[in-house]
């Protein structure tokens, strides 16, 4: 709590207190985005809360962050890694809703590495950014809590893990896109499907996986997990995990690989053994990259609407930066299976 006495003994001391509107909340009483409406000057706040808001702010002597002129208009994006044209797709949704408001976009990667995310925090810092849109990234309690501190709006796309921390997320339905890929194989009569997962640490790798076990359940197909294999993401991982299908002693007939990328990697596994796709094998991604159509043969794959998840985000952490609170804290986008030439009926 901000104590008008602990302000007072600063300021006796010569330091100038750095209060924060979720300072101001927590003395108010209110919540954050209800300070931000007052601070922003618009008129969804009831009098008597705009009054004790208002003077509360004058005593501290608040300075507001964004004042029009003070510095650049910006996004933080933060991705675990940029190396994959997933990557791409988020930062084109996201720049396309950014560029029409005015407002900049810093990219960066924090690539799990030890102390690359405090560094960050410091750069953001010294910026001071209007939003900060995470992506598949875990980012510390204490991290967060400092957002909170400065004040600066969060928005998650695609979290890791359980993620416990207040922010609204962005995803797709990731379950109902694996159950569709699944039961689009079962239909041709492939019966044994293998899978290639995504990281476990991620929540749409282990929904997509969920959706290829209740299509096989739903069909009276028992889950096999001797057809589960674990990747990355990465078309290294698909081919390793290709591989390791085949060397089973009844290898399966499809595959379900839980990205595009390993999905290309696993038709590259078998295009070195001598094995034609869909007819040794049919094999079907998650994304829709752009890429994919283009392959030999052009993939079946479930269509992720990346671009949108991407803009969805920024319109969300812009309106959180205004004071303005999503309809909903978690937010699903449909996804929807793409067929193209790479699966066929069981040979």
């Amino acid at each position: 709590m901000v104590s008008r006495d602990g302000v007072k003994g600063r300021e006796a001391a010569g330091d100038a207190p750095k209060v924060t509107i979720t300072d101001i909340a927590r003395e108010a009483g209110v919540s954050v985005p209800t300070v931000s409406r007052v601070v922003n000057g618009r008129s969804d706040v009831s009098p008597a809360t705009r009054a004790r808001v208002e003077d509360l702010l004058r005593r501290h002597g608040y300075q507001r962050r964004s004042a029009p002129g003070d510095r650049a208009a910006l996004l933080d994006l933060v991705f675990n890694d940029l190396d994959s044209p997933w990557s791409v797709e988020i930062i084109r949704g996201v720049e396309d809703v950014a560029h029409a408001a005015g407002v900049g976009t810093v990219v960066s990667a924090i690539h799990d590495r030890a102390g690359s995310a405090r560094q960050w925090m410091t750069n953001l810092r010294a910026r001071a950014t209007d939003g900060v849109i995470l992506v598949t990234s875990a980012l510390e309690p204490l991290m967060h809590e400092e957002l909170r501190r400065l004040g600066v709006p969060l928005v998650v796309v695609d979290p890791a893990g359980a993620f416990a921390l207040d922010a609204p997320t962005v995803g797709a339905t990731n379950w109902a896109g694996g159950m569709a890929a699944t039961e689009h194989l079962l239909g041709l009569g492939h019966t044994r499907i293998g899978f290639v997962a995504g990281p476990a640490r991620l929540l749409c790798s282990r929904a997509r996986l969920d959706g290829y076990r209740a299509a096989l359940d739903g069909a009276g197909v028992p889950v096999d997990d001797t057809l589960i294999v674990q990747g990355d993401f990465y078309p290294e991982s698909g081919f390793a995990g290709c591989n390791d299908l085949l060397a089973l002693e009844r290898p399966p007939t499809a595959l379900f690989a839980s990205s595009d990328q390993m999905a290309l990697g696993a038709i590259e596994a078998l295009r070195r053994r001598g094995l034609r796709v869909p007819e040794d094998m049919s094999v079907v991604g998650f994304d829709d990259l752009p890429e994919v159509r283009w392959s030999a043969p052009p993939l079946t794959t479930v269509r992720q609407p990346l671009s949108d998840m991407g803009k969805l985000a920024a319109r969300t952490v812009l309106g959180l930066a205004q004071g303005i609170e999503p309809a909903s804290a978690r937010v699903e986008l449909a996804t929807e299976l793409v067929v193209r030439s790479s699966t066929g009926p069981r040979g």
